[in-house]
């Protein structure tokens, strides 16, 4: 099977950096997208970021020039580097990877998510 790893969340001030980090393991065919999407109290889970094989980064406008998604292939790991955090980023952040893996006597494509790890930005 899969599994989704996260870490880096916490507490920081306005203006302030974070690193989040998601490491992929388990029997892995190949990824094809990695990314990371948040979810603040009382609103819906929204994209943050995310990038496919092989294809240039997507972000949402409220991060673009803040954040950057960076993926390591060799390392099956995304990474989150958040800049200039606001209030408004407090959030729990999930890491979500599509990919094939090896099911048994199959290939099988499915999408995962991490465990969620939580960022607080204030004074």
């Amino acid at each position: 099977q899969v599994e989704l790893l996260e870490s880096g969340g916490g507490l920081v001030q306005p203006g302030g950096s974070l690193r989040l980090s998601c490491a992929a393991s388990g029997s892995i065919f190949r990824i094809h997208t990695m990314g990371w999407y948040r979810q603040a109290p009382g609103k819906e889970r929204e994209l943050v970021a995310r990038v496919p094989s092989g294809n240039t980064a997507t972000y949402a406008d409220s991060v673009k020039g803040r954040f950057t998604i960076r993926r390591d292939n060799a390392k099956n790991t995304i990474y989150l580097h958040m800049d200039s955090l606001k209030p408004e980023d407090t959030a729990d952040y999930y890491c979500n990877v599509v990919l094939t893996y090896y099911g048994g006597t199959k290939l099988v494509s499915d999408e995962f998510w991490g465990q969620g790890t939580q960022v607080t930005v204030s004074p």
